[in-house]
């Protein structure tokens, strides 16, 4: 007994002369770089001297933290939406595009993460070369988006819905059966008027009437030439796109004359003068689902993502997966 107390006291000493100066000096006004590194190297007091983590790292620690679901939209929502938009729309666009994902997996019978699947998508170093010196501001605002809707999708009857998106509208969204033929009872055209306020909402392009010619033969004979072509009086959806309108001695549905001709949606009227076309465009994209640029507005009205979804998405409701 009395040797383990001895032990015990000359234990107690030994710490006493090695860390008593350590607090004295401390107390009197702490150390200076040298005294810092004589006492790391004479007293293994590293771990009380570690460095904060870099940028760089803190980054990867939180990129480890989201799994491959996350990280991919994350990379959709970089890809797909400007950064600065108010954080409700970022947050409606990280479950659309999480939605999308799911459904795709889903069909495709996949347990992984598919990147082919028609939604843009920019990984961290693509991330990078794009914001720059704002990329740890935008990453972050992202990050943020999709880490406080984790997990999160939209339903239709139990199952996760097509959640398609586009840019902007014309002023209203259009039914599914008018862009892809299938009537989607959760894609309803709806309001959407604050795309008016879209950067280039209404846009023009004048093409030569010879490229209007070559760009819509591949559909068939026109049955007249560049110089006679003309376009007739179109037949438009409730929403006011463009389903199908006659050219030369054929009738064309909007999205083919959008598709060939390169124009920002199928919402648009057309004139001649001369050897040229004029075509003026309303909106930017095929029109179903989501629009971002309304999703924007609604948020800067104050609608929350879940408000926002329900608005584009008829009838829809959340569920989370695991």
């Amino acid at each position: 007994m009395f040797k383990k107390i001895l032990g015990l006291f000359l234990i107690y000493a030994l710490l006493a002369v090695l860390l008593l100066p350590l607090l004295v000096t401390a107390l009197m006004g702490g150390f200076d770089t040298a005294h810092m590194e004589q006492a790391k190297a004479l007293y293994s007091l590293e771990d009380y001297f570690q460095a904060q983590p870099t940028t760089e790292q803190t980054e990867q620690t939180e990129q480890a933290e989201l799994n491959e679901l996350e990280s991919y939209v994350m990379g959709v929502v970089s890809a797909e939406m400007p950064a600065l938009f108010p954080m409700e729309a970022l947050k409606a666009q990280a479950v659309a595009a999480r939605t999308y994902q799911i459904r795709k997996m889903e069909e495709n019978g996949s347990d992984t993460v598919l990147y082919d699947i028609g939604q843009a998508y920019a990984d961290t170093q693509a991330q990078k070369e794009k914001w720059g010196a704002q990329y740890a501001e935008y990453a972050a605002r992202i990050r943020q988006a999709v880490t406080e809707t984790q997990g999160e999708i939209m339903v239709y009857e139990g199952e996760p819905i097509l959640a398609v998106f586009h840019a902007q509208s014309a002023g209203k969204t259009e039914d599914s059966e008018n862009v892809w033929v299938q009537t989607v009872p959760y894609l309803r055209s709806v309001d959407s008027s604050g795309d008016h306020n879209a950067p280039d909402n209404t846009a023009t392009v004048t093409l030569s009437a010879q490229t209007v010619w070559e760009a819509l033969s591949q559909y068939g004979d026109l049955g007249v030439s560049a110089d006679a072509l003309t376009f007739g009086t179109p037949q438009r959806s409730a929403a006011g796109y463009i389903l199908a309108i006659p050219v030369g001695n054929l009738t064309l549905e909007g999205s083919q004359i959008r598709t060939a001709l390169g124009l920002r949606s199928t919402d648009f009227t057309v004139s001649r003068e001369g050897d040229t076309f004029t075509f003026v465009t309303k909106g930017y994209g095929h029109g179903a689902g989501m629009s971002q640029y309304g999703a924007k507005s609604l948020a800067d009205e104050g609608y929350n993502y879940h408000e926002i979804l329900s608005r584009y998405y008829t009838g829809i409701s959340f569920e989370k997966i695991a």
